[in-house]
């Protein structure tokens, strides 16, 4: 009995720390104090390129490894990032491997990072098929990717999971400068004391994400291409 919990807690210990986040490059640093790490999905002529980062290992844990990422690309005062695709022998960039990847990391000025704002991003959860409803339309979101769809100021949207117990809630955007970010999940996900990663807001399986760590997921995860 003894062996098979020692097994059991080994094989435990290995999926925990089976992914491994290496600060691989550094430029230079900087002594800001941002909060915030976003991705700068259009690239910035404003960006100061600093440095990084490598993620080795797969984990369905995206919370914690965004805790990882976010804490190493503070040390050198990163507020953005970028994905930095590997290249073949060829030259040729790689597609995005979940189990490797790498980030490059940035400072920009928070008024010149642009973004596409209003919209409505909803993230399946790392493990299986999210059915969703948003004001009656049905949606399937697959694992590990999410749904991106443009939102209408002070229009009410209605957002509920397709299960006999399941969630919903409603949500009105105030203006067209704004994301609002949910995963659909029936998991919790943990936040550490700084808030990277936490909830904002928590409907049963329907969870209101944080800014940084959403768009986070917006580069590991698949977008659905919509018709």
């Amino acid at each position: 009995m003894r062996k098979s919990v020692f097994i059991a807690l080994f094989f435990c210990i290995q999926i925990v720390s089976a992914q491994k986040v290496y600060l691989t490059k550094v430029e230079k640093t900087n002594d800001n104090t941002d909060k915030f790490f976003y991705t700068l999905n259009n690239g910035s002529p404003d960006a100061e390129y600093l440095g990084e980062i490598e993620v080795q290992g797969y984990s369905k844990d995206d919370a914690a490894v965004f805790s990882m990422i976010y804490k190493k690309a503070k040390e050198i005062g990163a507020n953005a990032f970028a994905w930095k695709p590997f290249e073949n022998v060829e030259g040729k960039p790689e597609a995005f491997n979940p189990s490797n990847y790498r980030l490059a990391l940035y400072y920009v000025p928070k008024e010149k990072i642009s973004d596409q704002a209003g919209n409505l991003y909803l993230f399946a959860s790392s493990d299986k098929d999210q059915k969703i409803a948003v004001n009656g339309k049905d949606y399937i979101i697959a694992p590990r990717s999410y749904l991106k769809l443009q939102v209408v100021p002070n229009q009410v949207y209605a957002i509920s999971t397709k299960k006999l117990l399941g969630s919903s809630i409603k949500v009105q955007p105030k203006s067209g400068d704004q994301n609002m970010y949910f995963q659909v999940s029936s998991a919790k996900i943990k936040a550490d004391n700084s808030g990277i990663g936490g909830l904002n807001l928590k409907s049963g399986d329907i969870i209101g994400l944080e800014q940084s760590f959403a768009e986070f997921l917006s580069v590991i995860y698949d977008q659905i291409k919509l018709d």
